[in-house]
């Protein structure tokens, strides 16, 4: 895997490796409307046959990249969280998970990491979305490298995955593929934190006494680890998402069934429209999930408020 050195955002670490990948793999093809496109340029012009650029044509871009796996090609499809996800959802729905065809879905920009465009650019519903979608893979990734990582991991299989972007991060890579990885053990609850949330996590928990469990990848859920961290400490568990709030909170009381327990779901609020711009700092505030904001909702759990 490349140094994180040589691009600083996940999105540039995405576009590098897909480039590489159409220079090392035939299968492997780009289907954008618009977005990114300037990004690409270059692989075009190597690969015209292979980079397709459609115009804003969203729902046409999945039809497109549906008709190249139905091929057998190993297509990307990339653009803004919601032009990827909620505007061609019923294409992404009929034309690959009805189809039965494989293709990764890259969407940049996350909840709200381009506040200065309004709400039109914000999709906190996208990975609840593409869970309705049975048998899709789901990678919140915190740091390029980690994007790279399962980048290329989904580029040697076949079958649906959605890989979201994010300009906010972790200090370092932590995991090459799915699983948990537990950062720190703890008695007195769990923390679970997904992609970039690890950073506030980290920081919000530095003086608790609870293990710190980190994931990167959502779908499938790892069950198993999140069972094995829980049989080692108290049955309480924060799950800290940076998307829709309780998106995966059934897939810890799944994964918990037998077992006694309390969930608490911090993520990108339900109960409020943010219409304020402002700064993605400030969303994440007003979603109570910077540091503060989720060190008192832990503590206040774990002390036994709901």
């Amino acid at each position: 895997m490349a140094a994180s050195t040589i691009t600083t955002t996940m999105r540039e670490r995405f576009t590098d490796t897909v480039a590489d990948v159409l220079d090392t793999d035939p299968r492997a093809a780009v289907v954008l409307a618009e977005i990114s496109a300037d990004r690409f340029a270059e692989a075009a012009l190597r690969h015209p046959e292979r980079v397709i650029n459609i115009g804003i044509r969203e729902q046409a871009m999945v039809g497109v990249a549906g008709g190249l796996a139905l091929t057998g090609m190993r297509p990307v499809l990339h653009s803004i969280t919601p032009f990827l996800v909620e505007r061609p959802f019923e294409q992404l729905k009929l034309d690959l998970s009805h189809q039965g065809t494989g293709a990764i879905a890259v969407s940049t920009g996350a909840s709200y990491d381009y506040p200065g465009a309004g709400r039109t650019h914000m999709a906190p519903g996208d990975v609840a979305l593409i869970d309705t979608l049975p048998g899709w893979t789901a990678h919140v990734p915190g740091h390029p490298d980690e994007v790279e990582a399962l980048l290329r991991r989904e580029f040697s299989r076949d079958g649906p995955a959605y890989l979201r972007l994010s300009e906010r991060g972790n200090d370092e890579a932590l995991v090459t593929g799915p699983g948990m990885r537990r950062l720190r053990s703890g008695r007195a609850g769990v923390v679970l934190a997904v992609g970039p949330m690890l950073r506030p996590v980290l920081s919000a928990t530095a003086d608790l006494d609870v293990t710190v469990l980190y994931a990167a990848t959502v779908r499938p859920f790892d069950a198993a680890g999140l069972r094995d961290a829980v049989l080692g400490s108290a049955p309480d568990v924060v799950l800290v998402e940076p998307y829709l709030r309780g998106t995966s909170a059934h897939e810890v009381d799944a994964a918990l069934q037998d077992i006694p327990h309390r969930v608490r779901s911090l993520g990108v609020r339900r109960d409020a429209e943010l219409r304020a711009y402002g700064s993605a700092d400030e969303h994440e505030a007003a979603h109570g999930l910077g540091p503060a904001e989720i060190g008192v909702a832990v503590r206040g759990f774990l002390a036994g408020a709901s």
